[in-house]
């Protein structure tokens, strides 16, 4: 990447950190508004480096959950088999 994703990249990082942090969402607004108001290519890259990691957060943690529903239904259609075997 260039230099301009790089550091857009970097602070959409730093701000996600803090608004789970904080709860406060409006930190992402400022920060767009501050870059907005000297460079609108700084500003669009900052918005598209925090679209596309929370878009992956919200990716990973929807495969996290299905893995672990996975897991337990097969756990559970395995206990169901053991206790129907035993009878």
């Amino acid at each position: 990447m260039g230099v301009t994703e790089d550091l857009a990249d970097e602070l959409a990082r730093d701000v996600i950190k803090a608004v789970e942090a904080t709860g406060d969402e409006m930190i992402i607004t400022d920060v767009q508004k501050i870059l907005g108001a000297t460079s609108q290519t700084a500003e669009e890259a900052f918005l598209t480096a925090v679209r596309v990691r929370r878009a992956n957060i919200k990716a990973r943690a929807y495969l996290v959950d299905k893995l672990k529903r996975m897991k337990a239904a097969k756990e559970a259609a395995a206990g169901a088999k053991n206790d129907s075997g035993d009878a």
